[in-house]
């Protein structure tokens, strides 16, 4: 699936991912290929995500955390969607 995180400076991330796992509002909970249609609001916490290939924007490499092949993004709140495979994420 697609991942792009949109922040009010720009977009800092397109690329595919296996999972990502998102602090919502009543809690964390994940995403994975094919999953429903949804939409959520994001609180403090973390954006996590997984994949084989990830493709990271050197000019804001330095935003991200990377242990062990998982990727988190920390975030003060936003908004999720997923659609048709498609995950975007607007954090502040």
């Amino acid at each position: 699936m697609i991942l792009e995180i949109v922040t009010p400076e720009a977009t800092i991330l397109r690329t595919q991912v296996d999972l990502v796992t998102l602090p919502g509002s009543d809690g964390k909970f994940q995403l994975l290929n094919h999953h429903a249609a949804i939409v959520s609001l994001l609180v403090e916490g973390e954006v996590k995500f997984k994949g084989t290939s990830v493709v990271i924007n050197e000019q804001f490499e330095s935003k991200f955390i990377n242990v062990k092949g998982e990727y988190s993004l920390p975030i003060k709140s936003g908004t999720v969607e997923m659609k048709e495979n498609y995950v975007i994420v607007l954090a502040d």
